[in-house]
């Protein structure tokens, strides 16, 4: 599979996608313009006080997140593919009278477009499986970390990744021995979207996710299993309490979600991205 082939196929799903997820319930952009945050407790345990810190975040999508840091007083810097979703992100931004940065590129590129370290980068909840090569994508992120900056993951765990999409058979490898090549109607905030994209992602193992960032100089400070999602954004599932939600025939049986927060060494090899 070529780089650009997965660039290009993504980038146009998430493009497609972008206008849909707007005007989604999921995303509840009226209840967000009008100050309701979206970070879930998952993340926010882990970043602690971010009012004056510099915060990347990468594969930020329109923005929400992003903007939700810069509520919190933070100086905020999104990335993503999608120009879409980024253009979006801006017009959010403006509207809300916010300093927000928001920039469009492939994440391995970042380092071509941004020249700043930072206290914090953060990515969450559907972001790494879109990328590759998780060396590179770990380099990028200490690439971008001040010497004792921290970096923060909380995401959707890669054993629901292995399921079948209503959780009935085991269909995909746990490990990354290759692309997952799938085409899928609707989105994941409305299953009933007339559209239809295809994507192109995999699966990484959580050994090879801790091994990525340690082997860039990342010393692993907490790392956490929950059996449940903060979204409702799977099949066959029900609510457990608010803002919680499992796979409603498996209970508490599997990981849906984990966490990584992580310090940068001051001995950070000086590798280049």
């Amino acid at each position: 599979m070529k780089k650009l082939d997965y660039i290009n196929i993504n980038k146009q799903t998430w493009n497609e996608k972008t206008d849909v997820h707007i005007a989604s319930e999921f995303y509840d952009m009226e209840g967000f313009m009008n100050g309701k945050s979206t970070l879930n407790e998952i993340e926010l345990s882990l970043l602690g006080e971010v009012a004056g810190k510099k915060i990347l975040h990468l594969q930020c999508h329109f923005g929400q997140d992003t903007i939700s840091f810069a509520r919190m007083n933070a100086q905020a810097t999104g990335i993503d593919l999608s120009d879409k979703a980024i253009d979006r992100a801006r017009e959010f931004a403006t509207q809300l009278n916010l300093d927000v940065t928001f920039i469009c590129c492939d994440i391995y590129d970042t380092p071509k477009y941004l020249d700043e370290k930072f206290d914090i980068v953060f990515t969450s909840y559907g972001t790494i499986g879109w990328l590759p090569d998780l060396d590179k994508w770990a380099n990028v992120v200490a690439h971008f970390l001040k010497p004792g900056g921290r970096f923060v993951i909380a995401d959707f765990h890669p054993v629901v990744w292995m399921f079948d999409d209503h959780f009935k058979t085991v269909f995909y490898n746990y490990f990354n021995v290759e692309p997952i090549i799938e085409s899928t109607s609707g989105t994941y905030a409305d299953k009933d979207a007339e559209i239809t994209t295809k994507t192109i992602s995999w699966n990484h193992p959580i050994s090879e996710i801790l091994n990525s960032l340690i082997k860039n100089g990342l010393e692993i400070n907490s790392f956490n299993e929950y059996d449940y999602s903060p979204y409702d954004c799977f099949n066959e599932t029900v609510q457990i309490e608010k803002g919680k939600f499992r796979i409603q025939h498996l209970g508490s049986k599997i990981p849906m979600v984990y966490s990584i927060a992580a310090t940068k060494n001051n001995f950070l090899s000086k590798k280049k991205p």
